[in-house]
């Protein structure tokens, strides 16, 4: 049975935004391993489209983030969304029933999968199927944008912190 792993990186005052720091080189090395040892990835429709950004070669891209591109493709992802029609390379449309379709990925794979995106995060906090939270907490303060708990906040266990660089903590939660 899979794991179900909702992590994104975070400022201090519990905002994620992905234009307002990015990955230092050591974080975005661990991106890359994380991304290669993955089962796969489930996406919320804003999330995808944000990281659709991989698909497309971009000449200004040095060693580190080709191969981050190049995990990312060859990862399997499921995409949640009422909205869009058709998904990219290697991703599958998910719709209708989302508890019904996240149990069955889980039941029927090995491994970790990534939940990008903190209101499918929600939704799938509020069904009882997230089994680990990562939070990527950067030294920024925003003051504003989309939190992290984009909903109820579930009472959690530390489970284990990481430095990971010169500024990052990794804090490893599962639901308590």
């Amino acid at each position: 049975m899979a794991r179900l792993v909702f992590g994104m990186n975070q400022s201090l005052d519990g905002y994620v935004d992905h234009m307002a720091f990015g990955p230092s080189p050591a974080l975005l090395r661990h991106f890359i391993e994380q991304a290669q040892e993955q089962a796969g990835s489930v996406y919320g429709r804003r999330m995808y489209e944000i990281m659709r950004y991989w698909d497309d070669e971009h000449p200004e891209w040095d060693a580190k983030e080709r191969a981050f591109a190049a995990a990312w493709r060859r990862q399997q992802k499921w995409v949640v969304s009422r909205t869009l029609k058709s998904v990219g390379p290697n991703a599958t449309l998910v719709g209708g029933d989302l508890e019904g379709a996240i149990r069955a990925l889980k039941a029927g794979r090995d491994g970790e999968i990534e939940i990008a995106g903190p209101d499918l995060a929600r939704s799938l906090t509020e069904l009882g199927l997230i089994d680990e939270y990562r939070i990527y907490l950067h030294p920024v303060v925003l003051g504003r944008g989309t939190p992290y708990f984009a909903g109820p906040r579930p009472p959690l266990r530390l489970m284990a912190c990481e430095r990971i660089g010169e500024d990052v903590v990794r804090l490893t939660y599962v639901p308590a």
